[in-house]
């Protein structure tokens, strides 16, 4: 996801309840197709909700505590937070019109 901004373990926690928006993280890995499939989605998503949605990307891998600490399984996993707390999630490839509908109730 090379237009998403990553977080790492060290600046998730922050990044996520300092934001004026409500966020969406998109937990991911470079091994995994349907992360690939997904990514495309996210990032049309990010640029459509500029301004409104904070959106972000976190390789499993890399920030593996953060990954640990929300129970991460599977990838891709998207968690919504509003306020700092987590509000939604689902996991796999969804289509962007499903993604959307999850977005604005969050929002």
């Amino acid at each position: 996801m090379a237009n998403l901004t990553k977080l790492t373990d060290q600046d998730f926690e922050n990044t996520v309840r300092s934001s004026p928006h409500p966020v969406l993280v998109d937990f991911s890995a470079t091994w995994c197709q349907p992360c690939k499939a997904l990514a495309p989605t996210i990032e049309a998503l990010a640029k459509e909700y500029s301004g409104r949605l904070s959106v972000y990307n976190v390789d499993v891998e890399e920030a593996s505590e953060t990954a640990g600490h929300f129970g991460i399984h599977g990838v891709p996993t998207c968690i919504f937070f509003k306020g700092g707390k987590e509000v939604d999630r689902f996991s796999g490839n969804m289509d962007i019109n499903s993604v959307r509908q999850r977005v604005e109730k969050v929002l």
